[in-house]
């Protein structure tokens, strides 16, 4: 075959993992009684099986070689020779195959609308295809959103945080404790943790912790503080830094046991006593389909 090579990236839906695959019996039990913790699984599940379907029908009319990646911890995948990357599922299964992902465009296909909102999914089923070849045409608009570059004692953890960065101790019920450093102004905290973002992560946790939302197309970092511990005497003045294009915020952890997490749950690194963790601006922008045409700008849970 010589057509487009496209990876397929599909997110794997409660239900497909702890029913068809885990055979649950307590979930089985939970879904049988239609209890209120798992009513949606199945109606999300199979509306995301027909969106799948349908994206996978429209590649093969288009006679595409289709790579399908299925959304997992630890999802991997060369995207070097492909002329796309199509993500099938939320935010979540997005902001995981962005990592594996450097110059070729990305487009989301938000397989439940009816269960969640993706802002970085600009298709549902019903637009599938008349947007899927326009994409392959190189007629569907891109936008360049900025990622960030995390870094810890000067090695690259990564150039391609697309969202933000939570740094916290490993335990979430521990104080987290830090110095932050930012131009010629440090500070040392005791919080929960902070959060570091891109313009595109500014209207996601950032903005609920309080943070400002960014035009999408800011070269602006932002560092949001969560919950910091008031003491007697302390009155913090860094609890939400804008971080200028150019410039780097660090952080040197006072913990044995923290940790950043990166896009989500699942891309994580350990962070000890004395380390300096430092973010900036990335050189490695992403190219992201469609968000101009989408209409809604809500949060989808990962």
């Amino acid at each position: 075959m010589s057509g487009p090579r496209v990876v397929v990236v599909v997110k794997k839906t409660p239900y497909s993992r702890f029913v068809e695959e885990e055979n649950d019996p307590q979930v089985r039990r939970l879904i049988r009684r239609r209890d209120p913790t798992v009513v949606r699984w199945l109606p999300a599940h199979e509306e995301h099986v027909a969106t799948l379907d349908e994206v996978l029908r429209v590649l093969e009319n288009l006679g595409a070689r289709t790579w399908v990646v299925m959304h997992g911890p630890r999802v991997q995948f060369d995207a070097s020779d492909a002329a796309l990357v199509v993500t099938v599922g939320g935010d979540g299964t997005l902001l995981a195959a962005s990592h594996n992902v450097d110059k070729t465009p990305v487009l989301g296909i938000n397989s439940a609308p009816g269960s969640s909102v993706g802002f970085f999914c600009a298709g549902h089923r019903r637009v599938v295809a008349r947007m899927l070849p326009r994409a392959l045409e190189g007629k569907l608009e891109a936008r360049r959103l900025s990622r960030m570059k995390v870094t810890i004692n000067g090695r690259v953890v990564s150039r391609r945080v697309l969202n933000e960065v939570l740094f916290c101790h490993e335990t979430p019920a521990a104080a987290s404790r830090y110095i932050l450093q930012n131009e010629k102004r440090s500070e040392p905290h005791v919080s929960s943790g902070f959060w570091v973002g891109t313009a595109a992560g500014s209207t996601g946790a950032i903005h609920s912790a309080g943070g400002e939302v960014l035009p999408l197309t800011s070269r602006t970092l932002q560092l949001v503080v969560r919950e910091p511990i008031i003491a007697a005497r302390r009155k913090y003045r860094m609890t939400r830094v804008l971080v200028p294009e150019g410039h780097e915020i660090t952080a040197i952890s006072k913990m044995h046991d923290a940790r950043i997490f990166l896009d989500g749950p699942y891309k994580r690194a350990p962070v000890r006593l004395a380390d300096k963790v430092a973010f900036s601006l990335s050189d490695q922008p992403i190219s992201v389909l469609g968000l101009a045409e989408s209409k809604g700008r809500g949060r989808a849970a990962r």
